[in-house]
C-alpha cells in the first residue's frame, strides 16, 4: 500500500491546522528533507523534554481503540516548536486528535477532503510551509503536527485510532509503533483484551524494527507483564525504564538521543465453536466472525507468474529465487502448479523437461487469440520428484528485456481456467494466480487502467480465477496491482527491498498455502440490513472471515461454502459481546465500502456513502481529513452547526465553519492504567483517564442521561461530574471478577471495565453510589501490586 503521510500545519496568522492523508506522497522518490523531518514523537529541539510517553490499547471483539499520548515540556525561556509524530497501522483509522497547550484542550474534526484541501492549499499559496515526514515502519502510516510551546510551560497530544484486528497464521497481532523520538523517563504501554470467547494464549514477542521481518531474540525480549484476569481477558504491561530503553536502542540499530524505535507486539486467539460460526448482537448491530478449523484444505492449481525483466537484475532475482524454493517445497503432493515467466515475451516453463516455450503473441494490445492457439504445457502435480524440477527450473530464470504484463495475465488466466475446464467435479483444483513484478508495464498495452479492465473483463464467467499481486520494492505501481487484485478476488502485498524480502515472500504464501472452503456466502433472513460483503471466493486456513451489519427482531444466518467433500452449511451460534458493536461496524462498512470504490467506474455514490459514515463516525479515511482549529486567545467558544455562519472565532471555507472545541482532558488520555501486578488477583486502574471518553465507550451513556446530565437509578437522580477527590468505598460484585469485592469509583476512574458495560442494564448489575448518594460510580476490581 502507499504510505500516506498527514500533513498538519498550524496556521497561527488565522487560527488553524490542517492535516490531510493523501496530500503528499513519498513512493517513488526520497522527498527533499526539512528542519521538520523526524521521529515519531517530539525530539528537535533538543531542549524540549518528553517527560511522559504512553501508549494504551482496548481490544474489545477484534477491534482495537488505541491512544497515544505525548507530554512535553519546556524548560527554556524562549518557545519552543514540539513536533508530534506518530506511525500507525495502513489499516487504521485516526478517530480523534486533541492538543493540550497552556492548560486548553484543542479537538480535531473531520471533514471532507476536499474542502480541508482547499484550506491546505490556500495557506501554501500564502506562504505557509508544509514539511516532508520519512516513513520508518513498513505498511503504516504517519501522522505528524507541530504546535509552539511558550517558555516554561507543557504540552500535551493525544491521537486516537481505531482498527479491526485480522487474523493470519492463527492469530490476531496487535502492533504498536513506540517511537517517542527521545529516551524517555516514563515510557507505558498497557493493551486491554476483552474477547467473548476464551483466549487460547496471549504473548509478546521480541520487539521489531518494523523494518524487517522479527524473529525471537532474546535481547530484544520486552519483559512485559502478561495478567490473565479471567478466561476471555487479559491484560499486557510494556515499562522500560532508561537502561531498558538503552539496551533496546542498541540491538534495534538506533541512535540514542533519537530514543526507542520499535514494534511492541501482543498476539493472542480464542477458542472458537467446532463449526467455526460466531455471531455477536447488540442494540440492533451484529458481526459475524467465521474461521472453521476441522475442515480438510482444497487441492490447489497455482500459477506462479514471474517478472524477469532486467529491472529484477541481482539481488532482486536471487531473492526471488530463494523464496520460490520455499514456496515449492510446501506445496501439498495432490497440488499442480504452472510456472510462467515474462519480460519483453511471455514464457510458460515445461517443467518436465526444463524448457521454456514462448507463447507466440502477434498483437500485446490484443493477446486473447493467440494464447488460445498456443499449445501449451499442463499443469504438474506437485510431487517430490517434480518439485525437484521446479526448483531446478527456478534456478534457470534471467533477467532481461521489458515488462509485458498484459499478456502474462490473460496466459496465466488461460491456463488457471482451462485446467479447471478440463478436470472432473471430483478431480477440480482450486485455481490460484500469483503474480509478481517489481515495476511499471513497459510492452503492449501500458495504461495500467486499461490492464485492470481488460483482465477483470477476461477473468469473468462461469470461473473466475482469484489473483493475488505482488509488488517488489520501490518501482511497482502498489495502487494499480491493489486495483488490479481486488477487481478479481484476491488482494495485494507489498515486498521490501530489504534483505528479508525472500522471507517476505514466503510469510506473503503462508498466508494462501492452504484453502478450505470456496465460494463462501454468509446467508441472513430478511430482518437483516445494511450488511458488509457476504461473499468470499475464499477462506484460507488460519485467517477469519468478517461480516457486520444491523437487524431487527431475532437474528438468523448460516454460512455456506464448497469444501473437498462438497457443499457444506455452517449455522450460527448467537453471543453476547463484551462492548458495543456499532464502531466495528461503521469501521468495516467505510473500508468496504473504500475498496468496492476502487472497482466500479462511477464512484460517486460508494464515496458519498463512504463520506457520509466517515463524518458520522470521525475516521480519518481517503475520503475524509482532519481538521485542528485553534483558537485566537479565545477562552471558551462551543461547536457550530456546519450549516450555519455564526460569529465565532475559526476559519469559514465553503460554507462551513471549522470551531474548536475545549475537551476536558485528564493527564492518563483516554484508557486507565494498570500498574504491576501479581498474576491472579483483578486491579483496579488509575484515574488518569479523560471522562469524555467513557461516552465513546458507552454509547448508551447519551441517551441515558437527563437534561440535567444525571442518571436516574432506581427513582433516585445521581451525577457522572468528573470531579477529583471523591473517596471510595467498597462495593461487592465486579464486572471483572464476581466473586471479588471492589473499590467503588466513578466511571471515567475505571476504564478498563467499561467493555463488560455494553448496555445500561449491564451497568446497573455493578452500579454503586458515592458521596452520600450524589454520583453514580461502578465496582471496580481492587489494586493489589505484586
Amino acid at each position: 500500500m502507499k504510505t500516506i503521510i498527514f500533513e498538519c500545519v498550524i496556521f497561527l496568522s488565522v487560527g488553524f491546522t490542517i492535516c490531510a492523508p493523501n496530500l503528499v506522497l513519498t513512493t517513488d522518490a526520497t522527498p527533499p528533507k526539512t528542519q521538520n523531518e523526524q521521529k515519531e514523537g517530539t525530539e528537535k529541539p533538543p531542549d524540549l523534554i518528553i517527560y511522559d510517553f504512553g501508549v494504551k490499547s482496548n481490544i474489545s471483539n477484534r477491534y482495537a481503540t488505541t491512544v497515544i499520548t505525548s507530554k512535553v515540556k519546556n524548560p527554556d525561556a524562549n518557545s519552543k516548536e514540539a513536533v508530534f509524530s506518530v506511525v500507525l497501522p495502513e489499516n487504521a483509522y485516526i478517530s480523534e486528535f486533541v492538543m493540550e497547550i497552556t492548560g486548553k484542550k484543542y479537538k480535531a474534526y473531520v471533514k471532507e477532503k476536499e474542502e480541508a484541501k482547499n484550506i491546505y492549499n490556500k495557506a501554501v499559496q500564502s506562504g505557509q510551509s508544509a514539511g516532508y515526514v520519512a516513513v520508518s515502519a513498513r505498511d503504516s502510516n504517519r501522522f505528524t503536527v507541530s504546535v509552539n510551546v511558550e517558555p516554561e510551560t507543557k504540552a500535551i497530544f493525544y491521537l486516537t485510532y481505531e482498527e479491526l484486528l485480522q487474523r493470519k497464521n492463527n492469530k490476531y497481532e496487535l502492533v504498536l509503533n513506540i517511537h517517542p523520538g527521545q529516551i524517555v523517563k516514563d515510557l507505558h504501554v498497557e493493551v486491554i483484551v476483552n474477547e467473548t470467547r476464551p483466549l487460547k494464549f496471549v504473548k509478546t514477542p521480541s520487539l521489531r524494527s518494523g523494518n524487517e521481518i522479527g524473529k525471537n531474540d532474546e535481547t530484544l525480549d520486552p519483559a512485559s507483564v502478561v495478567n490473565i484476569i479471567n478466561s476471555t481477558s487479559a491484560v499486557v504491561t510494556f515499562k522500560p525504564d532508561i537502561e531498558k530503553q538503552k539496551n533496546f536502542i542498541k540491538t534495534l540499530g538506533g541512535k540514542e538521543n533519537e530514543g526507542l524505535t520499535g514494534q511492541f507486539i501482543v498476539q493472542y486467539d480464542v477458542e472458537r465453536d467446532p463449526s467455526g460460526g460466531e455471531v455477536l448482537l447488540n442494540d440492533g448491530y451484529f458481526v459475524h466472525f467465521f474461521a472453521p478449523e476441522n475442515i480438510k484444505p482444497l487441492t490447489e492449481h497455482i500459477v506462479f507468474i514471474l517478472d524477469t525483466s532486467g529491472s529484477m537484475y541481482g539481488q532482486k532475482l536471487k531473492q526471488l529465487k530463494d523464496a520460490m524454493a520455499s514456496i515449492l517445497s510446501q506445496l501439498k503432493d495432490d497440488d499442480t502448479f504452472h510456472i510462467i515467466e515474462f519480460n519483453t515475451f511471455v514464457y510458460v516453463w515445461d517443467i518436465n523437461n526444463k524448457e521454456k516455450i514462448k507463447v507466440n503473441i502477434t498483437d500485446d494490445d490484443k493477446p486473447f487469440e493467440d494464447v488460445l492457439k498456443a499449445v501449451l504445457p499442463p499443469a504438474i502435480q506437485a510431487t517430490k520428484e517434480n518439485i525437484v524440477k521446479g526448483k531446478e527450473v527456478i534456478e534457470k530464470l534471467q533477467d532481461e528485456g521489458i515488462t509485458n504484463m498484459l499478456s502474462s495475465l490473460i496466459t496465466g488466466l488461460h491456463l488457471a481456467k482451462y485446467t479447471y475446464k478440463n478436470e472432473t467435479e471430483k478431480t477440480h483444483h482450486q485455481p490460484i494466480v500469483i503474480f509478481l513484478t517489481d515495476g511499471d508495464p513497459t510492452a503492449g498495452i501500458i495504461n495500467t487502467d486499461e490492464i485492470t479492465n481488460i483482465t477483470t473483463d477476461y477473468n469473468s464467467g462461469d470461473i473466475k480465477v482469484p489473483l493475488f499481486s505482488l509488488s517488489f520494492g520501490d518501482e511497482a505501481d502498489k495502487n494499480f496491482l491493489r486495483k488490479l487484485s481486488l477487481n478479481n478476488l484476491g488482494f495485494s502485498r507489498h515486498i521490501y527491498e530489504a534483505a528479508d524480502a525472500s522471507l517476505q515472500l514466503q510469510e506473503f504464501y503462508k498466508e494462501i498455502s492452504s484453502p478450505l472452503l470456496a465460494n463462501v456466502h454468509f446467508k441472513y433472513d430478511s430482518d437483516v440490513k445494511a450488511v458488509s460483503k457476504k461473499d468470499f471466493p475464499i477462506f484460507f486456513r488460519g485467517s477469519e472471515l468478517v461480516t457486520v451489519g444491523k437487524y431487527e427482531g431475532a437474528f438468523s444466518g448460516t454460512v455456506e461454502g464448497s469444501g473437498i467433500d462438497g457443499s457444506i452449511s455452517v449455522p450460527t451460534k448467537v453471543e453476547t459481546p463484551v462492548s458495543s458493536l456499532e464502531r466495528l461496524w461503521a469501521y468495516l462498512t467505510v473500508k468496504q465500502k473504500l475498496e468496492e470504490r476502487e472497482t466500479v467506474a462511477n464512484k460517486t455514490q460508494l464515496t458519498k456513502e463512504a463520506l457520509d459514515l466517515a463524518l458520522k463516525y470521525s475516521f480519518v479515511t481517503d475520503v475524509s481529513s482532519l481538521v485542528v482549529v485553534k483558537p485566537n486567545d479565545t477562552s471558551s467558544v462551543n461547536t457550530v452547526d456546519a450549516s450555519k455562519s455564526v460569529d465565532t472565532p475559526g476559519v469559514s471555507v465553503v460554507g462551513l465553519r471549522f470551531t474548536f472545541e475545549d475537551v476536558d482532558y485528564d493527564d492518563g488520555g483516554y484508557m486507565g492504567s494498570l500498574e504491576s501486578f501479581s498474576t491472579s488477583i483483578p486491579q483496579a486502574l488509575t484515574d488518569d483517564d479523560d471522562p469524555n471518553d467513557i461516552f465513546t465507550a458507552l454509547p448508551w451513556l447519551n441517551g441515558t442521561l437527563t437534561a440535567n446530565k444525571t442518571l436516574t437509578i432506581s427513582g433516585r437522580s445521581y451525577k457522572i461530574d468528573s470531579i477529583k477527590g471523591i473517596p471510595s468505598v467498597d462495593c461487592p460484585v465486579t464486572p471483572l471478577n464476581n466473586n471479588k469485592t471492589g473499590d467503588c469509583v466513578l466511571l471515567k476512574e475505571c476504564p478498563g471495565v467499561l467493555a463488560f458495560l455494553p448496555t445500561f442494564k449491564d451497568y446497573e448489575k455493578y452500579f454503586c453510589s458515592l458521596d452520600n448518594n450524589k454520583y453514580a460510580g461502578v465496582c471496580c476490581p481492587k489494586l493489589v501490586l505484586s
